[in-house]
């Protein structure tokens, strides 16, 4: 099966990197990315952190795209519910015009930082309810699309850009309430499993798209099954730098947030660990995808035949930028078929406009 790989960058703040110099990483990674032939390459959205620097997506793609010649570029996603869709669907109309046919546009009802970086967020105005998603994603999808009925006092609103021009439209998300909405409004769906690794099943993909062929948006709607990855020279290895990611899971419910630790600091802290702990850890690292670049194919290639789809979006988070760069470097060696990335869907400017419809035998 020849896959689609897409980068998910959560722009991790790296060893020596700060949250002022972490963004201009990422420029650099997805240089890297669009030689080692992805097909997109995504910017998350995070608040308040001090382990991830992207708070603004839309700023990267811009940046991105005019660093890069082919790949698709886009927000993997931003957090809907903080701002106005309108403003959201004018900033990704006007960054398709600037780069027709490489920008994708994915929304989340997550907030992306606490509770205090919400109401900073919305201030001076109300704290915009997770209830709300719903509306703001059709309200969203109705701009982009010039969709909106005759009457409606949003039909006479404009983007820059025109019918051709579309962003394509993506809602990420971890269970079947996104996934039901996704299909309704006619979006592609990202499959976050890297979030919920325990949640996330099949049939969340079936049902997208029963909601999506029942709302008469077609028969094979988008969709992209994203895992948290870490691969490396040797299995060993691989487990040894994906301590960092793995720690950084198991704490993130807390309220301790530490900036990144280095994978010896992980080991070290491991020893010190009571039992269940331990045992926690090793179940966050097993919910993982981690090993050589055999091991981590061989699991992609099982988890996208069940999950009948594709395309994966990678999530790689480590210490060191080095170790991210290479671990997308043996992936992308490991998953292609042929040499010299011919077995890669390179993105063109001829895909479609606005939602892409995948060909038959892409489902």
């Amino acid at each position: 099966m020849t896959l689609r790989l897409t980068v998910i960058d959560q722009t991790p703040i790296h060893a020596n990197s700060t949250l002022a110099t972490a963004p201009a990483m990422s420029v650099d990674l997805a240089i890297e990315c669009e030689k080692m032939g992805y097909h997109r390459y995504w910017l998350a959205e995070h608040h308040n952190s001090n382990q991830f620097a992207g708070t603004a997506p839309e700023i990267l793609v811009s940046r991105i795209a005019s660093a890069t010649q082919r790949i698709r570029v886009g927000s993997g996603g931003v957090m809907l519910t903080h701002y106005s869709p309108f403003k959201v669907a004018e900033t990704f109309a006007l960054l398709r015009g600037l780069f027709p046919g490489r920008i994708d546009l994915g929304v989340g009802r997550a907030p992306g930082g606490n509770h205090l970086s919400s109401v900073a967020l919305a201030s001076p105005g109300d704290l915009i309810k997770h209830d709300h998603f719903p509306q703001q994603a059709g309200e969203l999808c109705a701009f982009i699309r010039g969709s909106f009925p005759s009457g409606h006092p949003y039909a006479a609103l404009t983007l820059p850009t025109d019918v051709t021009s579309r962003p394509s439209l993506w809602m990420l998300g971890s269970g079947g309430g996104s996934s039901a909405l996704a299909g309704q409004l006619g979006m592609g769906l990202a499959l976050a499993k890297f979030i919920a690794p325990r949640v996330c099943s099949p049939g969340i993909f079936n049902l997208h798209q029963d909601v999506y062929q029942r709302a008469g948006h077609g028969d094979a709607p988008p969709r992209l099954l994203a895992l948290a990855v870490i691969c490396a020279p040797t299995d060993e290895q691989a487990r040894f730098v994906a301590g960092t990611a793995v720690y950084r899971k198991m704490m993130a419910g807390g309220s301790l947030r530490e900036p990144l630790l280095s994978p010896s600091d992980v080991s070290a802290r491991y020893l010190d660990m009571s039992h269940l702990e331990r045992a926690e850890f090793d179940a966050t690292l097993g919910d993982m995808v981690v090993g050589s670049p055999e091991s981590c194919r061989r699991k992609i290639q099982e988890l996208a035949q069940d999950f009948g789809t594709e395309e994966i979006g990678i999530v790689t988070v480590t210490h060191g930028l080095e170790d991210r760069i290479q671990s997308y470097r043996l992936l992308a060696e490991a998953m292609r078929p042929g040499t010299g990335g011919q077995d890669f869907d390179a993105p063109t400017a001829k895909q479609s406009n606005c939602i892409p419809r995948p060909a038959a035998n892409e489902v």
